[in-house]
């Protein structure tokens, strides 16, 4: 950390020759470089060109004066902290320059032990804000391989997927049916070395069981009635390239020691064949279940389990991606009306309404038949919310469904007791737990008013965002919009 602090640049911006100096003093005994300006033009110029990692601003300099100088230092600043020097009597002003962005402000004359905190804290904070910058720089994306979606955990998804891609880690893909589980195992394909082999899918759900080995493995001719010539199986088509296993926890019981032995020496023998044959796959496997419920029922081996389980990747369900519902409903827009050679349809604010308050139990692929069917059954250019095939607002409380083999977690910060609730109070102001309003059964409150009174408040409290509210409260967005509607 000190080494991180001795590199660390700050500017001084400072008319006053002799405050300048002791500054310069101050910080050059505490390790940092230290470069000085004179004036409000100087100091901007600075930091365009040297990049420092704190500002030091008076506000009274000969050319700029009060909080326009500190609005052009802010504006020129990025992530770089700006702390405010202001005489005893500016107090309010250093309050307002707050406001306006500054990191901190000291008083002056200043202590050394009051500039060197005010700057290392400011070091830090401009160290997370462009952390955070490059984060979002870096990885919040709108689509991905196929992928739609900005969403914090689609943007999670996406790092997982090019992380993994290099290599040929075995890549286990859980989520609900319908989230792009298959989409998520052509990304890890195409991104990675095996992307000009093949890619094989096969679904170990939808094989009789009689047939299963030889979809995977082959056949001979002749090796079983309807064998009238040698096939190869999925394992040797996908030679070379990926084998993406779906639906992995179907797979019958006594099916299973033939794939985990094909995993752990990478042969295998076709049906009806005397010899071993070997490839070089890269195993890519998905399910909808939960492995580890089925690992513990005794319907799916543990060997094989984590033979498979080398690296998760959980496809989030739809209706816990906020605002990414109508994004992959506007692409589907696109998409569908050029299929079916009609022009381009763009939805209405209440079809746009009406998708997010619904929880979509059929996730990405639910919605796409939903868009479709209005392409095919509509002419209109604007899609309205009567033209879509899904039921009103009126489903129940979205099913608590977590990752498989993991808890469902409640909201980040829910309210946590009845104190708390009272203090923070419902919409109007007043606690709906206040005990003052709760003294006979009279007064008691129907749970709709409590739980209509906590929506409301949290929404206010986050300016709006329904996505960040949710979080709050532990529910998704859908069930934000569709009890306000019910309750409205």
């Amino acid at each position: 950390m000190m080494k991180q602090e001795a590199k660390a640049k700050v500017l001084v911006v400072e008319d006053v020759a002799s405050i300048s100096q002791v500054y310069r003093a101050f910080l050059e005994r505490a390790g940092y470089a230290i470069t000085t300006a004179t004036s409000g033009s100087e100091g901007i110029e600075k930091i365009e060109k040297e990049a420092p990692a704190v500002v030091i601003l008076d506000l009274n300099l000969p050319d700029m004066r009060g909080l326009e100088t500190l609005q052009q230092f802010i504006a020129r600043a990025g992530t770089v902290s700006v702390i405010v020097a202001t005489s005893e009597g500016s107090i309010k002003v250093a309050v307002d320059a707050m406001r306006f962005g500054a990191y901190d402000f000291v008083v002056k004359p200043v202590s050394s032990e009051r500039l060197v905190t005010s700057v290392r804290n400011a070091l830090e904070h401009s160290t997370l804000k462009a952390d955070l910058q490059m984060m979002r720089d870096n990885f919040s994306r709108d689509s991905f391989c196929g992928l739609i979606g900005k969403s914090f955990s689609m943007q999670a998804v996406y790092r997982t997927i090019e992380a993994v891609a290099a290599s040929d880690a075995t890549v286990f893909i859980t989520g609900e049916s319908g989230t792009g589980k298959e989409l998520a195992a052509e990304a890890v394909h195409k991104l990675g070395r095996r992307s000009a082999k093949p890619f094989v899918a096969i679904n170990c759900g939808a094989i009789p069981r009689e047939l299963i080995s030889s979809e995977l493995f082959g056949h001979l001719k002749g090796s079983f009635t309807g064998a009238v010539a040698d096939r190869p199986g999925a394992v040797k088509q996908a030679d070379g390239g990926t084998l993406f296993l779906d639906e992995i926890c179907e797979m019958q019981l006594d099916l299973q020691p033939e794939l985990l032995r094909f995993l752990q020496t990478g042969t295998f023998r076709p049906v009806g064949a005397s010899r071993t044959e070997k490839v070089d796959v890269r195993i890519v496997s998905a399910t909808n279940r939960d492995p580890l419920a089925e690992v513990s029922a005794g319907r799916f081996r543990e060997d094989l389990y984590y033979r498979l389980h080398v690296v998760p990747l959980w496809m989030p369900p739809l209706r816990d991606r906020g605002d990414d519902i109508v994004e992959i409903a506007t692409e589907f827009l696109a998409r569908f009306s050029e299929r079916e050679g009609k022009v381009s349809r763009v939805l209405s604010d209440e079809a746009a309404r009406k998708l997010l308050a619904y929880d979509w139990p059929g996730n990405i692929r639910q919605l796409q038949n939903v868009i479709r069917n209005a392409i095919v059954m509509n002419d209109a250019p604007i899609i309205g919310a009567s033209m879509l095939a899904i039921p009103d607002a009126t489903r129940v409380e979205a099913r608590p469904e977590g990752r498989p083999g993991t808890p469902v977690l409640s909201g980040v910060s829910a309210l946590r007791s009845r104190e708390e609730v009272a203090a923070r109070g419902n919409a109007d102001g007043v606690g709906v737990l206040d005990p003052e309003r709760w003294k006979d059964p009279s007064d008691v409150m129907s749970l709709e008013v409590i739980e209509r009174a906590a929506i409301e408040r949290t929404v206010e409290i986050c300016d709006g965002n329904i996505s960040r509210a949710a979080t709050y409260l532990g529910v998704s967005p859908s069930t934000i919009y569709r009890k306000r509607g019910l309750n409205k």
